[in-house]
């Protein structure tokens, strides 16, 4: 019998998180001081004490290299939505011919990368290269390995000169800060001590993806360039029988998701969840809830290993927001909770009065925030890529409304009429408030088409991107919660009257005003964008609309006030944004129409030449009209007429920078080139079909 290899007999718990510099790896690193101070500043935040910097940089730099590193670098989140790094080798020469490792607490703590090329929006000029990295103690140093070697990689945020914000991991905790800070207060409001604790957020990111074979992605340059297929024609079957979604998993498949799982769970991702998705060639992978600073490092992370593991396997990894038109796009369901000074959910219904109590008012603080800050929410998820899949029919609408499900709706509404006690079927719980009603244990359903549902102990914000960093949008959403807990705080400690009735008259009042916003029917349907157009809710249906939103003044006096963005780096934001946005609409037309003119229209125009030869070569013989060959002629003949001129429109708009009327352009002169995909013979179309791509795997 054959030998089993280490590789089958080891359990995860073997070498889960042997690559990330953990609490549990410095232990074997470091003094006992050095360790509970670092302790310390990872659990609470803060800085790293400089009396011990130098002693934490030899000892990871001893434990990166005992993984065959010879680099480090500061890992960073920069405008762009992707990750950042510029490797230097540990080595010093010692004066006698050769090197020695060294690794400063200076090294450690802050960095110097060219920041010229970065996008800042305007806060700073082209000549001023200089920007800083500093360490982010909370989240732990990891390894990436190379082809030979491997590189220390330590997670940072990015800043200017002047300590201007250039990155996104800056606003993520200067925003968590916000958060905790009025999480805290409202604690101390219900009897709970903050004193030496401080609150978070938790965060489960779920990310999607396609894989596709290698092969057929390069010979897609639309896919190579752009992430998309800018011309498919729909294929006969795709997801109609949903027969892909928690199907049976392909060979092929599966080993990638047991290499990709692997990698992840060496890096402590705590990576849960996989399974084949609605679309054909889609899967998504869920984590374990963690600390939402880490769980947007890590998902970063997650994506790079899915793509790196996919070339292994032959596969690309498509992360796309919507890669195939007519099927499932993907998106990247934003599980969010609050973690109070208390150690426990604050969006868990508890097991006592004063718990339930303190739910509601968390609730309603989120209704609340959502509510008035729905636009801002749209911007946060707003990009080229997740406007051809939002309102499409796997994901919600550009409408930010909130479900509920029907028993909390049912309770909302009680409370709104003045205390009524009575509830929907399901356990109920006790709520320790005057007039308040009783609340039930399993308040919700699922609702998929929602994009903003509470889905028991969290919010999930399912219109996230596919492609999207995940500080965006939880930027967003920790700053409206914060600051209408700072409101309601405000209000409770002004208002004299017994507690409980204050907090009972805070919350009629919030969902008298703010009900509007709750919707628990199906948001893919017209009749909906018509009820919420009555209700006066915001349908921003592209990212040029969702961006002028930051304009509004209420917008930069939000951030300020949460000190989160100061208006010179909200401003930026828009400028880099809309540049994004108008740069990869402005590629994918000349893309667009680069193909059609020199891939798919020559061979469409030399096939009509063919059948047109053909069919007189057969009526001479036949003596006969060839009728249904010369309706194909026809047909064939008007389709390439139009998207020659189709063509000549699309490059006239692309000089004109106009971004929108492009991608409608891009859109006309897709048409008839997907129908000529159907008319010209398939050995001879240049591109690979989605059926192809999306079922020979």
């Amino acid at each position: 019998m054959k030998a089993r290899s280490k590789k089958n007999v080891e359990t995860v718990a073997d070498f889960y998180g042997e690559n990330v510099f953990s609490l549990k790896v410095m232990r074997n690193y470091l003094s006992e001081k050095a360790y509970k101070s670092l302790s310390v500043t990872i659990r609470q935040g803060g800085t790293l004490d400089s009396s011990i910097a130098d002693e934490v940089a030899d000892a990871m730099k001893t434990w990166a290299v005992s993984k065959g590193a010879t680099h480090f670098t500061h890992w960073f989140q920069p405008l762009t939505g992707t990750t950042a790094e510029k490797h230097d080798s540990f080595i010093t020469p010692d004066g006698e011919g050769g090197v020695i490792l060294k690794f400063s607490g200076k090294e450690l703590t802050q960095g110097e990368p060219d920041a010229s090329s970065f996008p800042s929006g305007g806060l700073r000029a082209t000549f001023e290269a200089r920007g800083y990295t500093g360490w982010d103690p909370t989240s732990p140093a990891f390894i990436k390995e190379g082809p030979e070697s491997a590189t220390l990689c330590i997670p940072t945020y990015f800043v200017g000169w002047h300590g201007e914000s250039l990155d996104k991991k800056t606003p993520l905790l200067r925003s968590m800060k916000a958060l905790s800070k009025q999480v805290c207060r409202l604690g101390e409001l219900f009897g709970i001590s903050s004193k030496g604790k401080q609150s978070y957020a938790t965060l489960g990111g779920e990310q999607e993806y396609f894989l596709i074979d290698r092969d057929y992605y390069y010979q897609r340059i639309d896919l190579v360039q752009t992430g998309r297929t800018l011309f498919g024609k729909e294929p006969a079957k795709h997801q109609q029988m949903s027969d892909h979604y928690f199907g049976a998993i392909k060979t092929r498949i599966m080993g990638f998701m047991e290499e990709f799982d692997r990698e992840m769970w060496r890096m402590g991702i705590p990576a849960k969840t996989r399974h084949n998705e609605v679309a054909p060639a889609q899967y998504e992978l869920a984590p374990v809830f963690e600390s939402l600073n880490l769980a947007v490092d890590h998902n970063m992370i997650c994506m790079e290993i899915a793509q790196k593991v996919a070339e292994k396997h032959g596969f690309v990894c498509l992360l796309h927001e919507k890669p195939f038109a007519g099927i499932n796009g993907s998106g990247k369901h934003n599980n969010w909770a609050i973690v109070g000074p208390d150690g426990k959910n604050w969006l868990a219904p508890g097991d006592n009065p004063h718990d339930n109590a303190k739910f509601l008012v968390v609730l309603c603080a989120v209704i609340k925030a959502v509510d008035k800050y729905a636009e801002l929410l749209r911007v946060s998820i707003a990009s080229a890529g997740n406007d051809h899949r939002l309102g499409s029919h796997e994901a919600p609408p550009a409408i930010i409304s909130i479900f509920l499900g029907d028993q909390l709706t049912d309770i909302i509404e009680q409370i709104e009429k003045g205390g009524a006690r009575t509830s929907k079927k399901g356990g109920v719980l006790e709520i320790g408030v005057d007039s308040l009603p009783m609340l039930p244990r399993d308040v919700t359903d699922r609702n998929r088409t929602s994009p903003f549902a509470f889905t028991g102990a969290k919010f999930e914000f399912r219109a996230v991107g596919s492609n999207t960093n995940l500080a965006g949008p939880n930027i967003v959403l920790n700053t409206i919660v914060a600051d209408v807990l700072d409101e309601m705080c405000e209000t409770l400690e002004k208002d004299k009257k017994d507690f409980n009735v204050s907090v009972q008259n805070l919350l009629k009042s919030i969902i008298k005003e703010h009900k509007r916003v709750i919707f628990n029917g199906d948001n893919y349907t017209e009749d909906w964008v018509k009820e919420a157009k009555k209700r006066g809710l915001s349908n921003l249906k592209n990212t040029s609309e969702a961006l002028e939103i930051l304009k509004k003044p209420e917008i930069p006096a939000l951030f300020e006030r949460q000190k989160v963005l100061t208006r010179k780096e909200l401003a930026s934001r828009y400028e880099v944004y809309k540049a994004i946005y108008e740069t990869i609409l402005d590629f994918e037309g000349r893309l667009a129409a680069d193909m059609a003119k020199t891939m798919i229209l020559p061979v469409a125009i030399e096939y009509q030449n063919q059948l047109a030869e053909t069919i007189r070569s057969v009526e001479s013989v036949n003596k006969t009209k060839s009728t249904a060959s010369r309706k194909l002629l026809k047909e064939i003949t008007r389709q390439v007429e139009m998207a020659l001129v189709n063509v000549d429109k699309l490059e006239a708009i692309i000089a004109k920078k106009d971004g929108v009327k492009t991608k409608q352009a891009m859109e006309r002169l897709r048409q008839p080139i997907d129908t000529l995909e159907g008319l010209v013979p398939s050995d001879i179309w240049p591109l690979p079909s989605y059926a192809e791509m999306l079922f020979m795997l």
